[in-house]
């Protein structure tokens, strides 16, 4: 691990870390994880997501003056460079930028001068909660990440679901600037108390400590109230307070619920709601949250090829009344309308043009036989229904090389996670619990051995005709789940939150049987 505190370092390091690739790979995937030290187990946890998700894993440590008010904690942040070091190499972190004020500022000799390029993010988003007793903070922090993005240059970046406002602001920043990053937001991790894990938490008293968890309770409170249908603001608010308010030493500063993406005050939790606080305790200020769902679960399955996803998944739709979304299906969907367009396949922009104003819509097929496996999903695009059509072998031939385009797959992400709005759907893939939908409330690794897997291939082939050597089919699918794993498209990940379901010695049935008890468990379902 290399300790860099220019800019020039960062740069030349990069370089040499691209160039030394064994594939000689000039667009590795590099994970930015940007802190202000004082690294804690939330951060850590970034730092490992970011380890298994990239080849070059950077960490950046830096308490920035920007967003500091005149009466903040600047001067006394804790500031433990030497330790953090020594956290960021356990995790496997490959870098730690560590700049000065005037190295990441260089042409002010006060960083938090006037005369500094500032980014302004919409003033809808700054106006309320944290933003109403930070002038200027957000300010700060969406400056001194865009530059980060630009000098790191990461393919992802990754923050804490703590800083709730702060992640939906950086979002749009993102969306606004049409910056090339996948920004992440992670689960908050907790104390065993309840309290998140914050750097400001060390100013804390331990009897401070002991009543701080009341946050993270008054919050359960309200999800409680919310699970038993209360969804209106009010009701919710009160319930928070009212919890607050059993220790006189917390002074709340605000209690919000906001629509998480745009940070709007909601009435009601229609889709989903940010229930976030902030109070004071003693001479600390500490903030937490929650993510209120008014939905059915999504379920998330993934596992490398092989393990019998796409037939299990099929039944569990069908057997737990959810909507299969079927990826293959939406990729057949514009494979077929790029032919149906005339353009040619290599011709990237055009289809990026073509896909990005297309709209493809999903439903649940029907079938009269006995196999639910076998109804196809009925899809349409741009209005028209096409579901034989993208059966084609036309299409069949050429939807490999569509797939693969990363701005087909970047506009098919978007849709889909339109359709997880609402809930009530199951999907299957390599990346399905880490990336498309990583607040799936439930998340599966279907799995099997590699000489599992190689037996199902050669008793399907065999039943086509065809002999191949067990170990030929061992060694193939070795090499598949390799190259699933590395490649910088929707590389294959257990998400840390899912179940594993090894299928070694288990029919389709029992399969299907055990996932679906297991999502009846959990959402308590019959």
């Amino acid at each position: 691990m290399r300790l860099l505190t220019t800019v020039a370092g960062l740069r030349c390091a990069l370089d040499r870390f691209r160039l030394s690739s064994p594939t000689r790979i000039e667009h590795q995937r590099i994970g930015l994880v940007p802190t202000m030290g004082a690294l804690h187990e939330g951060h850590l946890s970034l730092i490992r997501r970011a380890r298994a998700e990239n080849e070059i894993v950077v960490v950046s440590i830096f308490v920035n003056p920007l967003q500091f008010g005149p009466n903040e904690d600047f001067q006394r942040y804790p500031r433990v460079l030497e330790q953090d070091q020594k956290l960021c190499a356990a995790q496997g972190a490959d870098i730690v930028f560590a700049p000065s004020a005037v190295e990441l500022y260089p042409f002010t000799k006060v960083p938090n001068s006037q005369d500094l390029t500032h980014i302004v993010p919409p003033q809808s988003m700054v106006q309320l909660m944290c933003g109403r007793s930070r002038p200027g903070h957000f300010e700060g922090v969406v400056t001194v990440v865009a530059k980060l993005f630009n000098l790191v240059q990461p393919t992802s970046a990754y923050f804490g679901q703590k800083d709730a406002q702060q992640l939906a602001i950086l979002k749009r920043l993102v969306l606004d600037l049409n910056i090339p990053v996948n920004l992440v937001g992670c689960p908050i991790v907790r104390e065993e108390n309840g309290l998140a894990y914050s750097s400001r938490n060390q100013y804390l008293t331990a009897e401070e400590r002991t009543q701080a968890a009341t946050l993270y309770k008054s919050l359960c409170k309200a999800k409680e109230a919310f699970m038993n249908g209360h969804h209106l603001r009010e009701t919710l608010l009160q319930q928070v307070h009212d919890e607050l308010a059993t220790v006189p030493a917390l002074d709340p500063e605000y209690v919000e619920l906001v629509n998480p993406e745009t940070l709007e005050p909601l009435e009601e939790v229609e889709e989903a709601g940010l229930l976030a606080i902030a109070v004071r305790l003693g001479k600390t200020r500490l903030i937490d949250n929650i993510i209120l769902q008014n939905r059915r679960p999504i379920l998330a399955i993934d596992g490398p090829a092989g393990a019998g996803k796409s037939t299990v998944v099929r039944r569990v739709a069908r057997e737990l009344n959810l909507l299969y979304l079927d990826t293959g299906a939406m990729y057949r969907a514009v494979t077929w309308l790029v032919l149906q367009s005339g353009i040619a396949l290599d011709d990237e922009p055009a289809i990026a043009e073509l896909v990005s104003q297309c709209d493809i819509q999903l439903a649940s097929g029907t079938t009269d036989g006995h196999d639910l496996s076998a109804a196809p999903c009925r899809v349409w695009v741009n209005q028209q229904e096409v579901t034989q059509e993208i059966r084609s072998l036309e299409v069949t031939e050429h939807v490999s090389a569509i797939a693969a385009l990363p701005s087909v797959r970047q506009e098919l992400v978007s849709q889909q996670r339109h359709y997880g709005r609402k809930g009530g759907i199951v999907m299957d893939g390599r990346d399905i619990g880490t990336y498309v939908f990583p607040d799936a409330e439930l998340k599966i690794f279907l799995t099997a051995s590699i000489e599992e897997r190689a037996r199902r291939r050669q008793q399907d082939l065999l039943q086509q005709g065809t002999e191949v050597p067990l170990k030929h089919l061992e060694q193939a699918i070795y090499e598949r789940d390799r190259n699933d794993s590395s490649r910088t498209v929707a590389p294959l990940r257990k998400a840390e939150d899912a179940i594993e379901v090894q299928t070694d010695g288990l029919t389709i049935e029992e399969v299907t049987s055990q996932i679906v008890a297991l999502y009846r468990e959990r959402f308590q379902e019959v």
